[in-house]
């Protein structure tokens, strides 16, 4: 195991026995590190000590016990995205297929895709010369198949370079502008370009997401469109939660999403 395998596997631990608050040495033993080295080794790949984390983690799973007076609630929910996770300091924005492209499969288009490692898992990164039109979670670093795209007659290529520099501008780590080639409905755009438009670590609702696109009834409709966005983390749907202050559901794991979450409320209070 390589040490961001070590990392993602330390976060699935804290997130299975987060209920029992693990002490560092055990969490430490199970990727098979010292305390010492396995604490630097976290902090390095995640940003936050495991202790930050764990407390985070264990905020989250609170939240839905929480009296739901809406001043707790708001004090609660009052995380942001901070260094190394300074995804709203960057300027992105989506850049809609053209309807030419589309219709055609992406024929004519040369596209890369690759695989970067993080902390929450392998993340697959496809794109063109107009910007990112795929980041994703993946199982494996299989080929990838073009008819899953939504560019299927496109000329794929791999690069894991490639990948690599998205992630790190995913992640915080760079700050150059971020230009997202996707395809979708007019409903659909208008939902992704609203989770852009958050401030700096706030979360919604589907109802007020619905509300913030002028379609106030629509709550069912945004939650669809969330689960066919196509790019993870730049597009911040995990920030989507309940009305309830529950974590809710998410398109590459709920246990995922709850880590995400975690790890940016961390990542703020340690700022």
């Amino acid at each position: 195991m390589d040490d961001i395998g070590r990392v993602a596997a330390a976060i699935d631990y804290l997130i299975a026995r987060r209920a029992e608050q693990p002490e560092l040495a055990e969490v430490a033993a199970h990727v098979g590190l010292s305390r010492f080295h396995f604490q630097r080794l976290f902090k390095r790949y995640a940003g936050v000590t495991p202790k930050q984390f764990l407390a985070a983690l264990t905020l989250e799973s609170a939240k839905p016990l929480l009296d739901r007076d809406a001043s707790v609630l708001d004090a609660a929910l009052d995380v942001g995205l901070s260094s190394p996770a300074r995804l709203h300091d960057h300027f992105i924005s989506i850049d809609a297929m053209s309807p030419g492209d589309y219709k055609s499969g992406g024929r004519d288009l040369r596209a890369t895709y690759g695989f970067a490692q993080t902390p929450f898992g392998t993340i697959r990164v496809v794109q063109t010369r107009h910007g990112i039109a795929m980041l994703d979670f993946v199982d494996d670093v299989r080929p990838i198949d073009p008819m899953q795209t939504p560019l299927p007659n496109a000329a794929f290529e791999r690069d894991d370079r490639a990948a690599d520099v998205v992630t790190e501008r995913a992640f915080g780590t760079a700050d150059e502008p971020v230009r997202l080639h996707l395809h979708g409905t007019n409903f659909q755009l208008r939902v992704w370009n609203a989770l852009l438009a958050l401030d700096r670590g706030e979360r919604t609702n589907y109802a007020q997401l619905a509300g913030a696109i002028g379609e106030p009834r629509s709550a069912r409709a945004v939650g669809n469109a969330l689960a066919v966005n196509p790019v993870a983390i730049l597009i911040p749907c995990h920030r989507v939660i309940t009305s309830s202050g529950a974590i809710g559901n998410y398109k590459w794991g709920d246990a995922r999403k709850r880590a995400l979450l975690a790890w940016e409320s961390a990542s703020t209070r340690r700022a």
